[in-house]
């Protein structure tokens, strides 16, 4: 059956993740079409991401989080109901991303930043029109070369992120996977769980069917979290909490 999943991140770093993971979608997304519009998008998100890397030392991030996954993961090896073969392989896996990051090589949206067509193009991307055919005449011109050009540069420009991808796809699979599925009933559409003093709670996932009326509202914090089942008629209406029980799928990723 088809669903819905809802995500809360409950911490700064994973926010992050989060929003890098929906940038490079995106960027996947529209690669599939390419046509110039679509590579307005494309270059829109790479520029993006590359803001959001340096607006908060984010390679950093990434290598404590690749590190302290390492660290638990590790701690596992004495339990022998443990796969150590895949426990190693994961190890392996997260210690080889988080060299690649460490490398003095390593310079995130540097081939980006050091375009002068790209840079044009930032420069104006904010300026509501900002980059129609009279502002940006050589941009235009780039736009309407062919496919194999915008592919070749739209790969190299995105190249020296793919160590960030990588690297933040591996920790929200971590995360993700951590917590197992529990059924819950929100009466009168409203949800409250405490988090034990002892656990990391990183991500708060709701999972609804496609069917369902209502969408969840998450909020959180280190010792609890709630969420209000809310329904609306149309777009043009203030959501409302729902008076009736919700039945939902919960995971409370713990890592």
């Amino acid at each position: 059956m088809h669903s819905i999943i809802y995500e809360q991140p409950l911490n700064e770093r994973v926010r992050n993740m989060l929003r890098l993971e929906h940038l490079f979608t995106l960027i996947d997304k529209q690669f599939s079409e390419r046509t110039d519009w679509h590579c307005r998008f494309i270059l829109e998100a790479m520029l993006d991401i590359v803001d959001l890397i340096y607006r908060s030392d984010f390679k950093a991030e990434l290598i404590k989080e690749l590190k302290k996954n390492i660290a638990m993961l590790n701690s596992l090896s004495n339990n022998p109901s443990v796969d150590h073969i895949r426990l190693s392989s994961l190890c392996e896996q997260l210690a080889e991303l988080s060299n690649k990051l460490n490398s003095p090589s390593c310079q995130p949206g540097s081939k980006l930043k050091q375009d002068e067509l790209v840079m044009s193009f930032k420069q104006r991307v904010s300026i509501p029109g900002g980059t129609c055919v009279f502002d940006l005449p050589r941009f235009h011109f780039w736009l309407n070369k062919s496919d194999e050009i915008h592919k070749k540069d739209i790969e190299s420009w995105q190249d020296d992120l793919q160590p960030i991808r990588n690297a933040t796809k591996a920790n929200l699979d971590l995360i993700r996977n951590s917590a197992n599925a529990s059924y819950e009933i929100a009466k009168d559409g409203f949800f409250q769980k405490p988090i034990e003093a002892n656990a990391s709670c990183q991500l708060i996932r709701v999972t609804l069917p496609f069917y369902s009326s209502y969408f969840p509202e998450i909020s959180g914090g280190k010792h609890r979290f709630s969420i209000r089942f809310l329904e609306s008629d149309s777009s043009q209406t203030r959501p409302r909490q729902t008076d009736n029980n919700v039945e939902f799928e919960l995971h409370c990723c713990i890592l």
